[in-house]
Formats: C-alpha cells, sequence, structure tokens
C-alpha cells in the first residue's frame, strides 16, 4: 500500500515524512523532488518567508545507489525560519484553525494550533507527490496543473495587479486552480465500496489542502444544470482508437473508476486568513475584544495551491496504480500493465 505521515511544525526544526509502499527499483534523486519543491515556493502574492526558505529534501532512508529498495522512505526538509516558534499566541484569527483547535485539544496557547494547521505542512505533501510523479511518469502519465482565476481575474495580469492591490490594502485573496492528468488508463478505482471509488478520493485529497473549500470534477457545478442528453459523453469505437468520447464533462471519471479520457480537477481557494490589516476577534484567554493575529504570511497563495494539488493528485493516481498492477517492483508493475493494456485492445 502506497501511503504516508508527515510530521513536524512550520517553525520548528524540520518537517519529516515517511513512505511505505513505494515500489522497488525506482530511479529517484533528491533533485527529483526539490524540483517540485522550489515550484511550490513560487508565485505572484508569496510572503517574506519564501525569500528565506530554501526547501531542500534529504532522503535519509529507503534509496540506495539512485534507486528505491522497496522499504520505506524517509525525508528530511529542514526549517530556516525557527524564530516564532517559542512565541505565545493567545489572538484569535478567523477563518484559520485556532479557534476550533485550541478548544478541541484544550490549549491556552495557540501556537500549539496553528503550527500544525499551517500550509507549510503541504512541504512534506509535495515532497511525497514528486516521487508518486516519478512513478506515474514511467507509465506516461502526466500531470500539469494552471490557475484558471484570481480574485475573479482571469489573466495573469490582472490578478497579479490585484495581488498588488491586496497587499497595499493589508488584504488576502483566493481564486481557483485546475489539475489535469493525461495517459490514465481505463480502469483505476473501482465502484464496488465507496471508499474505493477514485474520485471520492480525489476529492478529499484536494480537499485536505489548507484553504481548499470547493473541489470539482470535470463539469461537474456546470453539468448540475443541463439535462442528461446534453451531461454526458457520448461513447464511440474505431479500430485505431478503441473506445473513445468526443466531450468530457465527467473529467475522466465515471462511477468511481478512470474511463481512460483526461481527469480535471478544479479547486476553489480562500483567500488567507492572515491578514496585515487584521479582523475584528477575541482573546483566547481574556475572552476581549481584540485583533486577529498579525504574523508573516503571504497575500495570496493559489499558484503554489496548484503545485500541491498536482502532488496530492499523483498520490491517489499512484495508489489505485499500485492496488491494481502490484507493487514490488518497477519491472512486474511494468509487465503487468503491459498485459492489461494489450487486453483492453482485444
Amino acid at each position: 500500500m502506497f501511503r504516508y505521515l508527515t510530521a513536524g511544525e512550520s517553525h520548528g526544526s524540520a518537517l519529516l515524512t515517511i513512505l511505505e509502499g513505494c515500489p522497488a527499483n525506482l530511479s529517484l534523486s533528491e533533485e527529483d523532488i526539490n524540483r517540485d519543491l522550489e515550484r511550490r515556493q513560487k508565485g505572484h502574492g508569496r510572503g517574506e518567508r519564501m525569500k528565506i526558505e530554501a526547501d531542500k529534501a534529504e532522503i535519509v532512508s529507503g534509496v540506495r545507489n539512485g534507486k528505491t529498495m522497496g522499504s520505506p522512505i524517509g525525508l528530511r526538509i529542514p526549517n530556516k525560519s525557527t524564530e516564532f516558534f517559542e512565541k505565545s499566541v493567545t489572538e484569535l484569527r478567523p477563518g484559520h484553525a485556532d479557534l476550533a483547535g485550541a478548544l478541541k485539544y484544550n490549549q491556552k496557547d495557540v501556537r500549539n494550533i496553528l503550527e500544525r494547521a499551517s500550509a507549510r505542512e503541504t512541504t512534506a505533501r509535495v515532497a511525497v507527490g514528486a516521487i508518486a510523479k516519478k512513478l506515474l511518469s514511467e507509465f506516461k502519465i502526466n500531470i500539469f496543473s494552471e490557475v484558471l482565476q484570481i480574485a475573479g481575474k482571469t489573466e495573469e495580469k490582472e490578478w497579479k495587479k490585484a495581488i498588488d492591490m491586496a497587499k497595499e490594502a493589508g488584504d488576502t485573496l483566493g481564486g481557483v486552480f485546475e489539475v489535469t492528468v493525461t495517459g490514465v488508463p481505463v480502469g483505476l478505482g473501482t465502484h464496488v465500496h465507496w471508499d474505493r471509488r477514485l474520485d471520492a478520493n480525489l476529492a478529499r485529497a484536494i480537499m485536505g489542502i489548507p484553504a481548499v473549500k470547493g473541489v470539482e470534477i470535470g463539469n461537474g457545478f456546470t453539468v448540475a444544470s443541463l439535462p442528461g442528453s446534453k451531461a454526458h459523453d457520448e461513447i464511440f469505437y474505431n479500430k485505431e482508437k478503441g473506445f473513445y468520447r468526443k466531450t468530457n464533462n465527467a473529467g475522466g471519471l465515471e462511477g468511481g473508476m478512470t474511463n481512460g479520457e483526461p481527469i480535471i480537477i478544479n479547486a476553489a481557494v480562500k483567500p488567507i486568513a492572515t491578514l496585515k490589516k487584521p479582523l475584528k476577534s477575541v482573546d483566547l484567554i481574556t475572552k476581549k475584544a481584540t485583533e486577529a493575529l498579525v504574523e508573516r504570511s503571504d497575500v495570496c497563495a493559489v499558484e503554489p495551491a496548484a503545485i500541491i494539488g498536482e502532488s496530492v493528485v499523483a498520490i491517489e493516481l499512484a495508489k489505485a496504480m499500485l492496488e491494481k498492477f502490484g507493487a514490488d517492483s518497477i519491472e512486474d508493475i511494468a509487465a503487468a500493465y503491459k498485459n492489461y493494456l494489450l487486453r483492453l485492445t482485444k
């Protein structure tokens, strides 16, 4: 089973990850991981911290002579910025995990909540996602993303201007990103149980990204207002293509399974909860009115959120691939995959 755990806090000494179930003999280097970590740090509207951190993953186990061994892969990503870790916080931020987390875990210092709830943790997920992408690339499955809009602006020059204006005003902005996957075979996932439906697992993975408040697969929200005659993707066949569609309203997933068309997922990202011009709030301890916590933060993080989206989608697809084709070695998986594709052509 392809599964992972992350540990570490936003301003702690490091982020840690253990990935289990990666097959043996996959070529893997730290650079394969660090390319996506660098992409995650970019984007118009990123804060000062991205000028401090230079995220680099250290592979501490599971890889020898440039190839995975089939044993758990351990990763460590150091934090350079640790100065906030000992500073207590009691001013609650609307839109963040501060209040709910402090009440749930009986904490008097919100730092104990916000450090782990921070989107900084997604650095570790991007590291795992990079390994998943490397695995999927062996089978010509490719994942990419793009920003569709920020603050309602669909042109990059317009959303950059909106971000600059929000920065001047001490405000933050959200938007929408899209993840697309090509080269996906028919039949990943299954209809037989709700928790094994791939569309459900992909939606959960995207919703697990901090600040994501909505997920759409294909033209999900659009087809909700259409009749079935216009909502569904008609099926065609010829000897060269096999089964195919002329449209992709389903976003590559039907009945919890891939149908051979590109997977398309959109995600709505809310504005960041830490504002330079803070909202009204309450102090956790005194219960008196106060302004919300102001701490170093981004103005807009939709662009890096798209990279995180690629990563978590890659992880779920890697799980589905290994569930269907085995997980011991790349060679065995490739043989099973080849036989499956051959069967589909008959």
